[in-house]
C-alpha cells in the first residue's frame, strides 16, 4: 500500500500573523494556506514553479485595500504580494514565494456598458471572452486579441499590455484603456486617466503614494525627455510597462496608465478598468497563402502588408502538421489543400474586415488579382479564400490553438516558452528569424513558429527536455543569444507576453534609462513589496534571473522515468490553462466552471498528481509496482491494515493523498479535458490510477462497490422490475441508499426486452444466428451492442433502434448483454475493470469475426471501447464499435422521408469532446430524412453517469446543469424540438428541468413511420 505522505507547507509565522491581521481589519474574502492550493498556484504557463505562502481571494475592492494597507505596516515589511489573474503567464509574472492575490474568483462583474459613448467598465477578474459575449448583443467588442481569450482576465491583459492578432489595426490593450482604478501599496484607491496641467497639479498635491507617483513621474519624464525619445524603440509593440515615452499623450496630457499598463503588478494592483469598445466588423474574409518555405512566407509578408489587411498571421509547417492531428482540423482542412503532393511549409493568413462589403472587397480583389497574375513567385504555392464569420473563425481557432498544439509534440522534449515573443521592426523580421533559427539549429533543437508577421512578432518555442540537466542549461545560452540578436535588430525581447523572470535583461534594454525606471518603481512601491524582482527594483535589490528560479523540470526529474512514462498526461501538462475556459457552452471542465476552484480543473488535478508522484518517489515508492501487486493478491488481505489506516490513523490533514483525493472527487470523468485540452490531458485515466492506489491504504465507501456491481445486478433486478422498483421506493431502503451517499436513482422501465423482441420479430446475435448469415445477409446486418443504462432504464429506446434499422431495410441483431465496466473504471477498480473489459472484448471479437459491424447507442458507454478498453487491453484487443450515427451516416441514402422539420441536438459532452465528427454524422443522418438538425453549443449536463446521483455532488451537479443545459432548454423555440444522445443527459433534464427529451433515433423512427403510412404516426409503445 502507498505510504502516508506528509506535505511540508510553505508557511511562515509572519504570514500567519498577517492573515490574522487581515481578518481583524475586515478582509471579507477567502484565505487559503492548504498544501493543495499552494501546489496549484505554484505554476502558470511558464517553465517555473514557485510555491506561494498563502492565497487571498478578495470579494470586493475594499478587501484589496485592506490587504495592502495591512501589508504596509512596518510589522509586515518583510512580506511580499503578487496579484494574479487567469494564470496564463508564460514567464512567471504572477509566481513568487509570497502572498498571491487572486482577482479571478470573485471580481468578475461587468459593471457598466455604455454603447452610446463606446466604453465599458469592468472588474479585473472579467475574462476577455466573457466581456465580448456580453457586448455582442450591442454589436460591440473589446478589440485586443489573444489566443488565451477564453481564460485571460482583463486585469492580466492590462498588466502585460497584451496584444495579438490584429494589433496593427487595433493596437495593444493600453490603446483601449480610458481609466484604471488601482490600489496602491499604501492601500489607497486611485482612478487614473489623462490629466491636463491643472488637474495634474492637484494630483501631485495628494497625500501618500498617489501624490508621490504623480510628482515623481512628472519630474522623471521632464528630466529624461530627450533620452527617452532617443532610446525607447519605435515599434508597434512598444515598451510594455513603465513606458515613460507615452506618459504624455498627443494632446500633452499626463497619464499614469502608460506606466501601469504592462507593469505586471509591480506598481499597483489594478482592480477596475474603463475600456474603449468598438463596433464589430460586419464582414470579414481570410486569404490563406501557402509557401514552399517558411523563410519565403516571412519575406513575402512585406508585400502583402501593402494591401491594407487588418492583420497578417503566419504559421509554420510544424504547427500545421500538429493541427492535422487535432479536432480543429476537420473544420479548416478545406482551406489548406496539398498541391500536387508538395508539403506546405508556411502559411500567411491575411484578413480583411470592414463595416461594408465594399470595404472588404476592394483590397481583397486587389490582393487576389496580384496573387493570380504573379503566380508562383516569392515561394508561393497557392491560396484559398475563407468568407464569412463562421469560416474565418474556424481558421482563427486553429491559429489560437498553435501554442497548445506545439505542446502536444511527442517525446520528452517539449516546446516551451522563454524566448517566445521577440519583436523587431517588421522589415527586419525575416533576417532576424533566419539568425534565430540558426541559433536553434546549431544546437540540434526542434521548434515551431507562428505569430504576427505584420507586427514583427513571432512566437518561437524550442523543444527542450527540462528534466535533463544538460538541456536545462540551454535556457541561459539561448536566452542570452536571442537577447543580443534582438538588440542587434532594434527590437525587444518581450514584445507581447511580459517580462516576469526575464527581468534580468531589463537593464540591457532600458540601458542608461534603467535608473529612471528604478525611480518609477520606488515612487509606487518604495518597500519593494509588490511582485518583487520583476521589471525593476527600487534600489539595488536583485532582479530575478532565468536560471535562478526553481523550474518544474527540476522537480519532475526526481520521478523515475518509468513512472513518468505511465503518467505522461500528468507530466506533459504545461499549464496553458485551456481548462480554465470561461464559456459555459463549451464542454471543457464543468467542475472548474461550477466551483471556480482551480484544484477542480484538469490543470489543478495534474499538478496535484504530479506533486503526489514526487512525494512517492521521495519515499522510494513505485506506484506501478504497487498496482501490479494489488492486482495479484486477494483484496481481503489488505483489509485489516485499511481499517487501521482509516479509523485509527486517519487524521485527514496528515496525508497529502487526502488533498489529491478531494480534487479527484470533483471530477465528472466526462472526458471534456481530452478533447478541449491541446495537450490531451486525460484526467479520468490518471484519476482511476490514483484512486486505485489511494484505496490500497484506505477503506472504500460501500457505494463504490454498489455502483461497481450494478451492471451485474441489473439483469437480476429486471426479472422482477415492479418488485425491484417498489423496494427501492420503500422509506427504509431509500434512507439506506441515501446513507450510502446516493440519491435520485432511476427506476427500471419494466419492459421485458427478450419478450418484446420476440413479439416484434427482433433477434439476438447468438452464434446460431450469426452462423446462418449469408454474405448478402451480412451486408445489411448490424449488431447493436447493449449497455446497462439503455437496456434496463430506457428499454423502449433499444426497441425503437431495432425498429428503425429494420424499417430502413437492415437486419439489426441485439448483442447478448454483458457488463461494460465503465463504472468500475470511474471508481478506480482497475483490476475488476480489466477483467470485465477482457471478457467483454473476447465476446465482441467473436461477433466481429462473423463479419458484422458493431454499433452502440449510448455515446458514453460506447466510447469506452476506443479509450479505456484500449488503455487496459492494448491495441487490437477490442474490435471497432461505432457510434450508431457513425455507422448510419455511411449507410443511408437520401430521400428516406420528406419531413422538413427542424430539431436541435444537445450531445453528450464525452461525445462532443472525443468524437466531435460524429455530431455532424447525426446532421447527415437527419438530412437523409429531409430533416434539419442544429448542433447546440452546450456544456455538460452535470450528471455524468453516477456523479450526479452521489449525495455530495448534487449541488454541483445542479449548478452545472443550470449553467448551460437549463438555459438551452428554456430558450428553445417552441416549434423546434430538442433531442439528446446521452442517457444520463436525458435523465438530468427530466430531473431538474422536468422535461422529457427524446433520443434522435426516436425522432427518425417517427418520421420514417409517418412517411411509410402516409400520415403522422405515433411509435407503438411496449406495455
Amino acid at each position: 500500500m502507498i505510504p502516508r505522505l506528509f506535505q511540508q507547507p510553505n508557511d511562515d509565522p509572519l504570514t500567519a500573523r498577517y492573515l490574522g491581521a487581515l481578518r481583524k481589519a475586515g478582509f471579507a474574502g477567502d484565505l487559503s494556506t492548504d498544501s493543495s492550493s499552494q501546489v496549484v498556484f505554484a505554476t502558470d504557463n511558464s517553465i517555473y514553479e514557485i510555491a506561494p505562502q498563502a492565497i487571498l481571494f478578495p470579494r470586493e475592492v475594499n478587501d484589496i485595500s485592506v490587504a495592502l494597507r495591512v501589508l504596509a505596516s512596518p510589522s509586515f515589511s518583510r512580506l511580499k504580494l503578487a496579484a494574479r489573474g487567469g494564470g496564463t503567464g508564460t514567464n512567471g509574472q504572477a509566481l513568487g514565494d509570497c502572498i498571491i492575490l487572486d482577482l479571478s474568483r470573485h471580481l468578475t462583474d461587468i459593471l457598466e456598458i455604455n454603447t452610446a459613448e463606446g466604453w465599458v467598465r469592468v472588474q479585473a477578474g472579467v475574462v476577455k471572452d466573457q466581456l465580448n459575449a456580453a457586448l455582442q448583443e450591442f454589436g460591440m467588442f473589446f478589440a485586443p486579441e489573444l489566443s488565451t481569450s477564453n481564460r485571460a482576465t482583463i486585469g492580466g491583459m492590462i498588466n502585460t499590455d497584451a496584444s495579438g492578432q490584429g494589433s496593427c489595426l487595433y493596437g495593444k490593450t493600453r490603446d483601449h484603456v480610458i481609466e484604471l482604478t488601482s490600489v496602491f501599496s499604501d492601500g489607497s484607491l486611485w482612478t487614473s486617466h489623462a490629466l491636463d496641467e491643472e488637474v495634474l497639479e492637484r494630483a501631485k498635491g495628494q497625500a501618500g503614494i498617489a501624490g508621490e507617483a504623480h510628482r515623481s513621474l512628472d519630474r522623471i519624464h521632464r528630466e529624461n525627455e530627450a533620452a527617452i525619445e532617443a532610446h525607447f524603440p519605435k515599434l508597434n509593440r512598444c515598451l510594455t510597462g513603465y513606458d515613460l515615452a507615452h506618459i504624455r499623450d498627443a494632446q500633452g496630457r499626463f497619464n499614469l496608465n502608460s506606466v501601469l499598463c504592462g507593469s505586471e503588478g509591480t506598481l499597483a494592483v489594478i482592480v477596475e478598468a474603463k475600456l474603449r469598445i468598438l463596433p464589430i466588423p460586419k464582414h470579414s474574409v481570410l486569404v490563406n497563402v501557402r509557401y514552399e518555405s517558411f523563410d519565403a512566407c516571412l519575406r513575402d509578408a512585406r508585400s502583402l502588408i501593402t494591401f491594407g489587411a487588418a492583420s497578417i498571421e503566419t504559421v509554420d509547417s510544424k504547427v500545421l502538421a500538429l493541427a492535422q492531428e487535432d479536432m480543429v482540423w476537420k473544420g479548416v482542412k478545406e482551406f489548406f489543400p496539398s498541391d500536387s503532393g508538395e508539403p506546405t511549409r508556411g502559411v500567411n493568413l491575411v484578413e480583411f474586415v470592414g463595416a461594408t462589403l465594399d470595404e472588404v472587397d476592394r483590397p481583397l480583389n486587389a490582393l487576389i488579382a496580384a496573387l493570380e497574375s504573379e503566380g508562383r513567385v516569392a515561394g508561393r504555392v497557392g491560396f484559398t479564400i475563407a468568407r464569412g464569420e463562421a469560416a474565418v473563425q474556424r481558421i482563427w481557432q486553429m491559429r489560437k490553438r498553435s501554442v497548445g498544439l506545439l505542446g502536444n509534440m511527442q517525446g520528452d522534449k517539449r516546446p516551451i516558452a522563454f524566448v517566445e515573443d521577440t519583436a523587431v521592426p517588421p522589415e527586419h523580421l525575416a533576417d532576424f528569424i533566419a539568425e534565430f533559427r540558426m541559433a536553434l539549429d546549431k544546437r540540434g533543437l526542434d521548434y515551431g513558429m507562428f505569430g504576427h508577421v505584420d507586427a514583427g512578432v513571432l512566437h518561437v518555442r524550442p523543444a527542450i527536455d527540462m528534466k535533463a540537466p544538460d538541456q536545462e542549461k540551454l535556457i541561459r545560452a539561448i536566452s542570452d543569444e536571442v537577447a543580443d540578436l534582438t538588440l542587434k535588430y532594434g527590437g525587444l525581447l518581450w514584445g507581447e507576453h511580459g517580462k516576469g523572470v526575464r527581468s534580468e535583461y531589463s537593464p540591457r534594454f532600458f540601458g542608461p534609462l534603467y535608473p529612471a525606471i528604478q525611480a518609477v518603481k520606488k515612487a509606487f512601491d518604495p518597500r519593494n513589496q509588490l511582485n518583487p524582482g520583476k521589471i525593476a527594483t527600487p534600489d539595488e535589490q536583485a532582479l530575478l534571473k532565468i536560471d535562478g528560479v526553481p523550474t518544474r523540470g527540476q522537480a519532475d526529474r526526481k520521478i523515475p522515468a518509468s513512472v513518468r512514462a505511465a503518467y505522461l498526461d500528468v507530466i506533459n501538462c504545461n499549464g496553458n490553462g485551456a481548462c480554465y475556459d470561461w464559456d459555459p457552452d463549451t464542454a471543457m471542465c464543468p467542475s472548474w466552471k461550477a466551483t471556480r476552484e482551480r484544484r477542480h480543473s484538469p490543470k489543478g488535478r495534474a499538478m496535484l498528481t504530479k506533486q503526489w508522484l514526487r512525494k512517492l518517489s521521495a519515499h522510494g515508492f513505485d506506484p506501478l509496482e504497487q498496482a501490479r501487486r494489488l492486482r495479484s493478491v486477494p483484496a481481503w488481505r489488505q483489509f485489516p491494515a485499511k481499517i487501521m489506516n482509516s479509523l485509527l490513523d486517519g487524521r485527514r490533514s496528515a496525508d497529502f493523498s487526502h488533498e489529491v483525493k478531494e480534487s479527484m472527487d470533483g471530477c465528472l470523468a466526462c472526458k471534456s479535458c481530452v478533447g478541449g485540452c491541446p495537450i490531451k490531458v486525460n484526467v479520468p485515466s490518471f484519476r482511476a490510477s490514483f484512486l486505485e492506489a489511494y484505496y490500497s491504504r484506505y477503506l472504500r465507501p460501500p457505494k463504490d462497490y454498489l455502483v461497481a456491481v450494478l451492471e451485474d445486478l441489473l439483469p437480476l433486478l429486471a426479472r422482477m422490475p415492479r418488485f425491484s422498483n417498489a423496494v427501492m421506493r420503500m422509506p427504509l431502503v431509500a434512507w439506506g441508499v441515501r446513507t450510502l451517499g446516493l440519491v435520485d436513482l432511476p427506476a427500471l422501465t419494466g419492459i421485458n426486452l427478450p419478450r418484446e423482441m420476440a413479439a416484434h420479430g427482433f433477434e439476438f446475435a447468438t452464434p446460431k444466428v450469426l452462423a446462418s448469415l449469408s454474405a448478402n445477409d451480412k451486408a445489411r446486418t448490424v449488431i447493436v451492442v447493449q449497455d446497462a443504462f439503455t437496456s434496463f432504464y430506457e428499454t423502449q429506446l433499444v426497441l425503437d433502434t431495432l425498429a428503425l434499422l429494420t424499417g430502413l431495410g437492415f437486419r439489426p441483431l441485439l448483442s447478448v448483454y454483458h457488463p461494460n465496466g465503465k463504472p468500475m473504471h470511474v471508481h478506480g477498480l482497475l483490476k475488476e475493470f480489466e477483467a470485465t473489459a477482457r471478457s467483454h472484448a473476447r465476446l465482441l471479437a467473436r461477433w466481429a469475426a462473423a463479419g458484422v459491424p458493431l454499433v452502440g447507442i449510448d455515446p458514453s458507454m460506447t466510447l469506452v471501447f476506443r479509450s479505456e478498453y484500449l488503455e487496459a487491453l492494448g491495441v487490437g484487443a477490442t474490435p471497432k464499435v461505432q457510434l450508431l450515427q457513425e455507422w448510419m451516416a455511411r449507410r443511408l441514402p437520401g430521400g428516406l422521408a420528406s419531413g422538413g422539420a427542424e430539431y436541435s441536438l444537445l450531445p453528450h459532452c464525452t461525445e462532443r469532446a472525443t468524437a466531435q465528427s460524429s455530431l455532424h454524422d447525426w446532421s447527415k443522418v437527419f438530412s437523409s430524412f429531409g430533416l434539419r438538425l442544429t448542433i447546440i453549443a452546450s456544456g455538460c449536463c452535470g450528471m455524468a453517469g453516477t456523479y450526479g446521483h452521489e449525495t455530495r455532488n448534487v449541488a454541483t451537479s445542479k449548478a452545472i446543469f443550470d449553467m448551460s443545459w437549463r438555459r438551452r432548454i428554456e430558450e428553445a423555440h417552441p416549434a423546434e424540438e430538442i433531442v439528446a444522445t446521452g442517457y444520463s443527459c436525458r435523465s438530468q433534464a427530466k430531473r431538474f428541468a422536468k422535461v422529457t427529451l427524446r433520443h434522435p433515433v426516436q425522432v427518425l423512427l417517427q418520421h420514417h413511420l409517418s412517411t411509410k403510412n402516409g400520415q403522422v404516426a405515433e411509435v407503438r409503445r411496449a406495455s
